[in-house]
């Protein structure tokens, strides 16, 4: 590792493995990742990504019009409009160029419908369709010589200098620093912040809480999709999802005595947009005294639903579930964050040098509640829009830290047991699909506690720290928005058909 880098791209997914292959090939960068390189939301993001591709059967127009209706018309449009009409030239391209595998029928790609799409326009791969963009990208990553990425480090600090930063690392244990000219967060989401979640081990809010930290503006962090249809476990903090795909390809909703219900809440159906089936699942359950419910996509045969969904097939069996002969129980679980770090049309953030791509970055193309399939598309479109701006910068603008490494004192004891286990509790009750304004209150107050203790205890630098300081900063940030959005009004209450 060099001591000195143009860009650090924090984070390996999608939008940070696409950055990485936007840059020209004089800009050096520093990729790291602070577990393997596939433990990543990309990787588990099963449905597929939503793209006019087809101007024949589809339109710019109605894809902009479903992801409105879905986001509660409280999108940013112009942003919207760049994520629509931009992102089908860089799914083609990563098709065409860098060997993504998406499903045909003969040479022709092979579209589905998903929950709030008036179109069949989602390319996929199989359930799998994060994880083979995921090692494509990567695939292609390195083969680069201008990129060095570094597994198992962690981002603890970035002190902000002129010309750039210094970023102070956790490296297995040891602290290394880095100057680097430019930094990019694509650290993923706040999953872990919950006690279920569909997302990986990483999504600990990091990036968010080290911006919020450094002064940028954090927007709307409290807009947390929960994923109607994920796995209904007996244990175990990570839930699978089963895809809004398979609701796509005809699943029914059951509740606990084997009856649809859906359309008595709404006359979409299993088609309706994610917050809104979440919502009906949970009035069903109050209205049934059950939290009991089921998928049903028996009717489709073997063979069918082992083709289109094998991953989810073989996930099922784990669990004793074989999907084409059984009921899948399922329900609402923490799924994605539509807020996060506000940054401009080019994923500039407001602290200079610093941008922000992917679930950790508030673009506000999704608004209230995120279009299925669309989260890939944004990953793509903005980290490229940020390559742009950085290029730009570096053409016009000197680069480099000259600034000595500020002086790091990791020592300290270590943390105590129990502080995540305190903060999924109070996020759990305060904000789970309904928001409980009471519970926020009294969360507010202990997320307050629990950061006073981090930052005055003493304790030593380490990764558990650095997560049990992101996970708290997240959650007292929702908390205060919450009882702020509580004084103005919520905005899910309005009608999003």
């Amino acid at each position: 590792m060099e001591k000195e880098y143009d860009v650090l791209i924090v984070g390996s997914g999608v939008a940070g493995l696409y950055a990485a292959l936007n840059f020209e090939p004089q800009v050096r960068v520093l990729m790291i990742t602070k577990r393997e390189q596939t433990v990543c939301n990309s990787m588990l993001a099963q449905g597929g990504v939503a793209a006019v591709v087809d101007t024949e059967h589809d339109d710019y127009r109605l894809h902009i019009a479903d992801t409105l209706i879905a986001g509660g018309y409280q999108n940013d449009l112009h942003a919207l409009q760049i994520l629509v009409t931009e992102g089908p030239k860089d799914v083609l391209r990563i098709m065409e160029h860098m060997d993504v595998d998406f499903d045909r029928v003969g040479e022709q790609v092979q579209m589905t419908l998903e929950g709030g799409h008036s179109r069949r326009r989602i390319l996929h791969h199989k359930d799998s369709t994060g994880r083979e963009m995921t090692e494509k990208l990567y695939a292609a990553v390195k083969k680069l010589p201008n990129v060095t990425l570094i597994e198992h480090t962690q981002l603890s600090r970035l002190t902000p200098v002129p010309g750039g930063f210094w970023a102070t690392l956790l490296q297995d244990g040891d602290i290394r620093q880095v100057a680097c000219s430019y930094c990019l967060l694509c650290t993923g989401g706040i999953g872990r912040v919950y006690p279920y979640t569909t997302n990986s081990a990483i999504a600990t809010g990091d990036g968010i809480a080290l911006a919020y930290e450094l002064g940028a503006r954090i927007k709307n962090l409290h807009y947390v999709q929960f994923h109607p249809t994920a796995f209904a476990a007996d244990e175990g903090r990570e839930r699978f999802l089963i895809s809004e795909a398979v609701r796509g390809e005809g699943a029914k909703l059951l509740n606990a005595a084997g009856e649809a219900f859906m359309t008595r809440y709404d006359e979409r159906g299993e088609l309706a947009p994610r917050d809104v089936v979440s919502r009906c699942i949970i009035e069903e359950a109050q209205r049934q005294g059950s939290e009991k419910f089921y998928l049903d996509i028996r009717y489709k045969g073997e063979a069918f639903i082992k083709d289109r969904f094998p991953m989810i097939y073989a996930r099922c069996l784990e669990e004793g579930v074989d999907m084409t002969k059984d009921l899948i129980p399922v329900f609402p679980c923490q799924h994605y964050l539509m807020g996060g770090i506000d940054v401009g049309l080019f994923s500039n953030t407001t602290v200079d040098r610093l941008y922000a791509a992917g679930e950790c970055a508030h673009t506000g193309v999704h608004g209230l509640n995120r279009l299925a399939s669309n989260s890939l598309l944004e990953a793509l479109v903005f980290s490229r829009r940020a390559t742009y701006d950085i290029a730009r910068r570096m053409r016009h603008e000197p680069s480099g830290v000259t600034a000595p490494p500020p002086a790091v004192d990791a020592s300290g004891k270590p943390l105590p047991p129990g502080i995540r286990t305190r903060i999924r509790g109070i996020m759990q009750k305060a904000w789970f699909v309904k928001p409980d304004y009471a519970a926020a209150r009294e969360g507010l107050q202990i997320a307050d506690d629990i950061l006073r203790d981090l930052h005055t205890g003493g304790y030593a630098l380490s990764a558990d720290y650095v997560e049990a300081n992101s996970l708290a900063t997240v959650c007292k940030i929702i908390m205060e928005e919450l009882l702020e959005e509580e004084k103005q009004g919520d905005p899910r209450m309005a009608d999003n058909r």
